[in-house]
């Protein structure tokens, strides 16, 4: 049933890319008055890392060929991880007041670190 529902790397940069968009629109306007000025900083990093690992993983997938067997087998995987627990953490951060999420940022961010660390031959 779900084999017809895997996505490639491309695509999954594609949803990526396209959700990191609209939560830097939720941010810019939707969190207006709602979250105190250091609320809307956190969610412009989290958007900003968000795209630009999207655009990374973008890359990834259009230059899979090229890629050495570590880069294809462990940076998409990292990456993705890291776009969820980094920005996934300081998006739920900003919208709940746990700060406890805190500490699950700086997990993702070694993800982030390994997938562009899985690069280096």
């Amino acid at each position: 049933l779900f084999r017809h529902m895997a996505l490639n790397y491309v695509q999954i940069a594609g949803l990526s890319g396209a959700l990191a968009i609209g939560m830097g629109a939720f941010g810019a306007h939707g969190l207006k008055g709602k979250v105190d000025e250091n609320g809307i900083k956190v969610w412009n990093t989290a958007a900003q890392y968000h795209l630009a690992h999207s655009v990374a993983l973008l890359a990834l997938g259009l230059g899979e060929k090229q890629l050495s067997t570590t880069a294809r087998a462990y940076g998409p995987p990292l990456m993705i991880g890291g776009m969820v627990l980094f920005s996934g953490s300081l998006y739920a951060l900003v919208l709940t007041g746990i700060k406890p999420l805190g500490a699950v940022t700086p997990v993702g961010g070694m993800a982030l670190i390994g997938g562009w660390l899985s690069l280096v031959r």
